[in-house]
């Protein structure tokens, strides 16, 4: 009985601990950029948006706000994040460069979780 109970409470300690993870990755990519993945029919990318514009988006959630958006306007420019090595030698999600998605090519969004830092572009890029 109670080797029972032990295995239960490490079970139990061990879910609190993937968890834990969980949100500490995604409290890093809210803080300041959100990912979302790009799928089309030839590829996909990330893309991140400031959760500042994300929230002053009228509608309901993010992904609603970004598909209204982009059906309103017809395109939308925004930063394709990829992973690189910091000067630490840590891996973190980076913008990459500005590109440009149509609502006619763009077949699905979703958000995107990692557990990298994520960077918001440099002012002026």
């Amino acid at each position: 009985m109670k080797s029972l109970t032990r295995s239960a409470a490490l079970r139990l300690i061990a879910g609190g601990l993937v968890i834990a993870a969980a949100g500490a990755g995604a409290a890093r990519a809210d803080d300041g950029v959100k990912l979302f993945k790009v799928i089309t029919a030839k590829d996909e990318i990330v893309v991140g948006f400031a959760a500042a514009n994300l929230a002053a988006m009228s509608g309901g959630s993010d992904l609603e706000k970004i598909a209204t958006k982009l059906r309103a306007a017809g395109q939308l420019e925004v930063w394709q994040y990829a992973v690189r090595k910091a000067a630490s030698g840590d891996l973190e999600q980076a913008p990459a460069k500005r590109v440009m998605i149509f609502p006619a090519e763009t077949l699905r969004l979703e958000p995107y979780a990692t557990p990298l830092k994520v960077l918001p572009p440099a002012q002026g890029l």
